[in-house]
């Protein structure tokens, strides 16, 4: 029977990964590891701050942990750069550091596609084999492509302790607001010229599911996590029953240097890299090796955000 342990479990993906667990039959105990109680039945609660190195192994000693789901981070990046690599790497190194201590059988990590970065030769298609080449300018891009190379050395120097790391793609989910639905917001969507810029999404319940297998049974290993397909700028702007706003590379990064110069937004030009240059995940491994394949597909994660947000696309 595994005994689990979820960091950030009482967070929008933390507590729908602790309660699928908490229903699992080969699952002892689930311990939600967070700096707020879990409010799912059946889940016990340990108060602790992942940056705070001295607090963890403790936690995983008292309840024999045996697996680790870590989920902590920072769930609007982009605000406090400093808290948000103090959260997502050195939390990480906290937690692996604790892992190892404490002897942990597995650890699973919520990486993400923006690990790949985003750059103008990615492929149309990333798979686990393509190089994770975070951006120094984009700091969430680039702490995940931080806390892979920290993972690929642990695995390195502890092959005893079985990683599972999820690349996630966009996470769509009935609560879910962010910087990727802002887009859809307004009156028309913004395109740069000359890119479809594509979209993967994945519904909250499959990041879930994938989870909750790493956690119980799945095989160890790296895997891309979204839905089947993507979802142009273009497709999603006719889904929504909205016009597009198409500006070149150059004007708009023009656009924004002004903007932030003047204090109308913290993006600056680098911007037009993240829109326009987005990695699109193929999901083939997370199917055909990991044994999980995703309920909803990525234009049916996109009808249930519609579905559970009215009002965002016009009628």
């Amino acid at each position: 029977m595994t005994r689990v342990l979820v960091t950030g479990g009482a967070g929008f993906l933390g507590s729908h990964v602790t309660a699928l667990l908490a229903q699992h039959p080969s699952v002892d105990l689930v311990v939600s590891g967070d700096v707020r109680d879990s409010e799912e039945a059946g889940v016990v609660s340990a108060r602790f701050d992942v940056t705070d190195a001295a607090s963890l192994a403790p936690v995983l000693a008292e309840h024999r942990i045996d697996t680790v789901v870590h989920l902590a981070a920072i769930v609007n990046p982009g605000r406090d750069v400093a808290l948000e690599y103090r959260v997502d790497v050195e939390g990480t190194a906290n937690v692996l550091a604790a892992c190892l201590e404490k002897g942990v059988r597995r650890i699973v990590v919520s990486s993400s596609g923006a690990a790949y970065g985003y750059h103008p030769d990615s492929p149309d298609w990333l798979t686990e084999d393509d190089p994770v080449r975070g951006n120094d300018e984009f700091p969430y891009s680039k702490h995940k492509r931080l806390v892979e190379e920290m993972l690929a050395d642990a695995r390195r120097a502890h092959p005893e302790l079985e990683q599972v790391i999820f690349r996630i793609g966009t996470i769509l989910g009935p609560a879910v607001r962010n910087q990727i639905t802002a887009l859809w917001d307004g009156s028309r969507l913004l395109r740069v010229a000359g890119s479809d810029s594509p979209f993967v999404f994945v519904w909250v319940d499959d990041v879930a599911g994938a989870m909750a297998r790493a956690a119980t049974e799945g095989p160890a290993g790296i895997y891309n996590v979204a839905g089947d397909g993507r979802m142009t700028v273009p497709e999603i702007a006719a889904r929504l029953g909205k016009g597009m706003l198409t500006l070149p590379a150059w004007a708009l990064g023009a656009a924004l240097g002004v903007g932030r110069a003047l204090r109308m937004t913290p993006h600056g030009p680098e911007q037009v890299r993240f829109l326009r240059y987005r990695p699109v995940l193929d999901n083939t491994r997370l199917k055909q090796t990991f044994g999980y394949v995703p309920r909803l597909s990525s234009s049916e994660a996109f009808e249930e955000y519609l579905r559970t947000h009215p009002g965002v696309a016009r009628d």
